[in-house]
């Protein structure tokens, strides 16, 4: 994985990642550094709908020069599908591409952590099947319905229009995934009463406190004097033999002198009793903001909603149905309240996901950080983003976060990370011999003096050590010249790199100050086995617990 400096934002402050790359390579390589690490995966794949869903999967298998001609895989071996229904592997073929990926994300997330996945018609049951085999069916959260308001649907059938979709959300371990965030309450508008606790409790609603659809329970079938003397029990007031109060003696006791009990009498001249709803405080009097239990029923966002906001940030139509920011700030929010929650979107397409955590973090004030995943497909040639100069997806991505941060800047004031590391999944910097001494010749010793490849530069290493020994990539990076020599120092001491071809011996004095974890250099940075034994041997010496590695 490379560094792109010039597309990032930020790069040496930020703690967000986009990569550019296949999301399987990507998976694979992040599968030490972020083991165990992510708050929140979600990912909105491409779905089956049977046009020509196109892929490519490397299944090791070798180059063969008739399915080169048929179009079955391409010169490096990677197997190219085109998905049409009348392929006899129609499920298989889109349900293999996803499930590896499945597999890899669930080894990144914590064990508190949750996914989310976005689906249609076609693939719901084989999907939930997968998932179930994937997370455990004992991990399985909910199957949401998002109803996407003004979304077209589907014409595809005959008898019904299809507008909704599927969000499948499974936890890593349900025991330790944390009770989900409730949200605010909607109609307000039913609290239209005051008191003189309006500025503490709020306004408030009435509602009686005799029922008759709890259980029946006789330590709540009561008398209670009402303001004339007269006594009152639950079933005068809902004619019903067995009525109950919903609060005890004591609880009554306690609502009369804290004002949260009301008496009026209804139409028939009966005296009724009734609780206070404020919506700034519960039944124990406790001063919170009114919440109530998400549906499972999503009903309040379209992808009509995401295109316009994307077409607000472009002025042109530059990526088709991305979904709306409310859908994944709902969601992300759900699972995702405290400081460095990472959350990670490997199908990122127009980059929403970024821009709904942006969204989130300028409200809430909570520092989560993203790392979007896009393979850097290429735009339609007569498409309008191509036209405004976007060949790629990943143009449209990183330039939809551009625009997104300075409008979130603009608009809220508010002071969170704005920028976003950009990188490239490349081969290895090094030389296959690196790799496989056993292939070296005698023919080629000289080209093998350096197994660094020769179009590699010291930031394209670092990022190789830093995923190699598994750090991640958000770490801050500083620079420093020590004795004429670039030395890269990585999260403080965590990491210290030199891949100068000639390095000081006496850099290693100033290295040990902040003893480090690990520190790297090349082995063709030494001019003899002697220098670089030397070396060793005073890290050693000055840094006893330093890891020391050589490439």
């Amino acid at each position: 994985m490379r560094p792109e400096v010039s597309k990032s934002v930020n790069f040496d402050d930020t703690e967000n990642v986009y990569i550019e790359g296949d999301n399987l390579e990507v998976l694979k390589l992040l599968q030490e550094s972020y083991l165990n690490k992510i708050k929140c995966i979600y990912i909105d794949p491409p779905y089956n709908t049977g046009k020509d869903f196109i892929y490519s999967d490397n299944f090791t298998k070798k180059s063969d020069d008739e399915k080169i001609d048929n179009g079955d895989i391409d010169e490096l071996g990677n197997r190219l599908i085109t998905n049409s229904q009348s392929n006899g592997r129609f499920h298989s073929d889109w349900l293999s591409m996803i499930y590896s990926r499945l597999k890899l994300s669930r080894n990144l997330l914590s064990q508190s952590g949750v996914i989310f996945v976005s689906i249609g018609n076609d693939e719901i049951s084989n999907l939930k099947k997968i998932m179930d085999e994937i997370f455990g069916e004992n991990n399985f959260i909910a199957q949401l319905v998002w109803t996407n308001n003004e979304g077209g649907g589907s014409s595809d059938s005959k008898f019904f229009k299809v507008k909704h979709e599927y969000i499948l959300c499974y936890a890593k371990n349900i025991d330790n995934t944390v009770e989900i965030s409730n949200v605010e309450i909607e109609d307000t508008d039913r609290y239209k009463l005051s008191d003189e606790h309006v500025k503490e409790r709020g306004r408030y609603q009435l509602v009686k406190l005799a029922s008759a659809s709890l259980q029946y329970s006789t330590s709540l079938d009561y008398p209670i004097t009402s303001p004339d003397g007269t006594e009152i029990y639950p079933k005068d007031n809902t004619n019903k033999d067995r009525a109950i109060w919903r609060w005890g003696k004591e609880k009554l006791k306690w609502g009369l002198e804290n004002d949260f009990l009301e008496w009026k009498k209804d139409k028939n001249n009966i005296w009724q009793l009734y609780t206070k709803q404020y919506t700034n405080c519960d039944k124990d009097g406790n001063i919170i903001k009114r919440t109530k239990t998400p549906l499972g029923l999503i009903d309040k966002y379209s992808s009509t909603q995401g295109s316009n906001e994307l077409f607000n940030l472009f002025k042109c139509r530059t990526f088709g149905y991305p979904k709306p920011t409310g859908l994944l700030k709902f969601l992300i929010e759900r699972f995702s309240y405290e400081n460095d929650d990472i959350i990670l979107d490997f199908f990122s397409g127009s980059a929403s996901t970024a821009d709904a955590i942006m969204q989130l973090n300028a409200v809430d004030g909570i520092k989560r950080k993203f790392i979007l995943v896009q393979v850097p497909e290429n735009c339609d040639e007569k498409s309008e983003a191509y036209n405004n100069g976007y060949k790629t997806i990943c143009e449209i991505g990183e330039e939809r976060i551009r625009r997104a941060a300075k409008k979130i800047m603009e608009e809220t004031k508010a002071n969170i990370d704005y920028g976003f590391r950009v990188y490239k999944v490349d081969s290895s910097s090094m030389k296959d011999i690196y790799y496989k001494p056993n292939e070296i010749k005698q023919t080629n010793l000289f080209d093998m003096m350096s197994n660094v490849k020769e179009d590699r530069t010291t930031d394209d290493l670092l990022i190789q050590v830093i995923l190699d020994l598994g750090l991640t990539l958000d770490l801050k990076i500083e620079e420093k010249s020590v004795f004429n020599n670039k030395v890269y120092y990585v999260a403080d001491n965590s990491l210290v790199a030199c891949f100068d071809e000639n390095v000081n011996i006496d850099i290693v004095n100033e290295i040990c100050k902040c003893k480090p974890l690990k520190v790297v250099f090349k082995d063709s940075s030494f001019k003899t086995d002697k220098d670089k034994i030397n070396l060793e041997e005073r890290i050693k010496k000055l840094s006893p617990e330093t890891e020391i590695n050589v490439l």
